[in-house]
């Protein structure tokens, strides 16, 4: 079958943070240190022939960006300085692009203006609203539910729940239909279901992770995923319990799943942030500003709203409410645009990949038709 050819793949792909892929002459060296490649899957090598060739059928129907965790030890290993994680990671960006027919994952990507400025936008517009609408301002004492009303901030939070999915959901469909489209392996349909459980599974655990040689990083995101699905299911699911204006005592179960989501989410993104500045360890020597953007802004997040509960607590109401706006305004702008169009995405199209090769691999070792 014919394979559709786009001679920019190369260059976008260098805009994206692609490696040097004129260096690469396939000598195999990153698939043998590779832990992760196997029979089916021999990446980098394949991710980047089909970079340097622009081949971008294959590119848009190949699993295998989504398998790699970007350990960095192929480009440690590279005797011809390529960056082959690097493309690897290009190409994760690329295909987030391609997903998306909105085009504005592709503006954030190239775009510094675009990025920035959607970010400082939506902010902007986030405290306008807070300005022009926000409820009473009691000074006497915090009441942060007369300012911010937890029930309307709930349905706000619910329909910004209901986009983020329309959008995100949209694009792992087109990616899962692509991948599909070139599936050779025949899958019985129920395989489907019955293997439904390996989903959340690869979301909570990114479990192949640990094959890795370091496995720290594992470690760490495990703790990162924990911080933000804990944070995340109390701001969506309980926000009227979580969002009070009662003190409750240290050991409540309010205080120290919140005070374990801080934790967990400050200190990842600041060892993550650290990591990159000091540039040792090979995954942290090159970064897109996506990726900074990404960290900070959801390193700010944790540390705006445990600022939010200390003033809260410590009874200082005019502090509280205007910290509780500058966290909105970080918190509205990366749940937007971060988690559909940017670097937070792969949340979503990886498991869903892990998934779907497990089912392969299911299907191409039992005998169900």
């Amino acid at each position: 079958m014919a394979s559709k050819v786009d001679p920019g793949i190369a260059e976008k792909a260098r805009v994206l943070g692609a490696g040097n892929l004129t260096s690469c002459f396939h000598c195999g060296n990153c698939t043998v240190v590779c832990p992760l490649s196997d029979g089916d899957v021999s990446f980098p090598r394949r991710i980047i022939r089909n970079l340097q060739l622009g081949l971008k059928d294959k590119l848009m129907e190949s699993p295998e960006p989504w398998l790699c965790y970007y350990c960095g030890e192929c480009s440690e290993t590279c005797p011809r300085g390529a960056e082959p994680a690097e493309s690897v990671m290009a190409a994760r960006r690329y295909l987030t692009t391609q997903y998306d027919v909105t085009g504005l994952a592709y503006k954030m990507y190239t775009s510094k203006a675009w990025e920035f400025g959607a970010i400082f936008g939506l902010g902007f517009l986030v405290v306008l609203l807070f300005a022009l609408f926000h409820g009473p301002i009691v000074t006497e004492r915090v009441e942060l539910n007369t300012f911010a009303p937890a029930h309307v901030i709930e349905l706000i939070d619910w329909g910004m729940g209901a986009l983020l999915s329309v959008f995100l959901l949209s694009n792992v469909f087109r990616m899962v239909r692509r991948v599909l489209s070139a599936e050779t392996t025949k899958i019985p349909r129920r395989l489907y279901f019955t293997e439904l459980l390996a989903l959340p599974l690869h979301f909570a655990t990114q479990k192949r992770w640990k094959d890795c040689e370091d496995s720290r990083m594992w470690k760490k995101h495990m703790l990162l995923v924990s911080g933000y699905v804990t944070m995340f299911v109390m701001i969506f699911g309980f926000l009227k319990w979580f969002q009070t204006d009662e003190v409750h005592p240290f050991w409540h179960p309010q205080r120290l799943l919140g005070y374990f989501a801080t934790f967990a989410l400050l200190y990842v993104t600041g060892d993550m942030i650290v990591g990159r500045i000091k540039k040792k360890r090979q995954m942290h020597k090159f970064s897109h500003s996506t990726d900074w953007l990404f960290l900070i802004l959801l390193f700010l997040t944790a540390l705006t709203g445990i600022l939010i509960h200390i003033f809260r607590v410590n009874g200082f109401p005019i502090s509280t409410y205007t910290t509780y706006v500058i966290h909105m305004a970080i918190l509205v702008p990366m749940l937007l645009i971060e988690v559909p169009f940017g670097k937070w995405s792969h949340l979503a199209y990886r498991p869903v990949i892990a998934y779907l090769n497990h089912v392969k691999k299911k299907a191409a070792g039992s005998n169900i038709s």
